[in-house]
């Protein structure tokens, strides 16, 4: 067989006689290459969806190597450990601060009470 068209072959199809096996043969041949438009339709229309599919994951992998150039650079300022070391010793700073400050004014008071009885007696 050299080529199939429906159900005839092209020496089958030859055979056929007058004006009809070439209206026959056109319209078999427009059959033919409509399916094939039809295929190369819904092939594109594939294609635009894969493409959409892969701009869509080359943004979010944009997207991780931004987060992960981030992380790399707060990985190297400081550790979520050192972090929260950090910040337990700037609390404890601060308790001291307000601990040092009360403590200072009522040695202040009781001083200036000291100098103000001394003054008198």
């Amino acid at each position: 067989m050299l080529h199939v068209f429906g159900n005839l072959t092209l020496l089958e199809f030859c055979n056929m006689a007058g004006d009809q096996g070439w209206e026959t043969y056109s319209k078999l041949v427009l059959q033919q290459l409509e399916t094939l438009n039809t295929g190369i339709e819904s092939m594109r229309r594939e294609l635009q969806d894969v493409k959409e599919q892969v701009t869509k994951i080359k943004a979010k992998e944009d997207r991780l190597e931004e987060l992960k150039a981030w992380k790399e650079k707060i990985d190297e300022v400081a550790s979520p450990s050192q972090i929260k070391y950090a910040l337990r010793e700037l609390e404890n700073l601060k308790t001291f601060k307000t601990k040092a400050v009360t403590i200072f004014a009522v040695i202040q008071f009781g001083m200036a009470a000291v100098i103000f009885a001394m003054n008198f007696i």
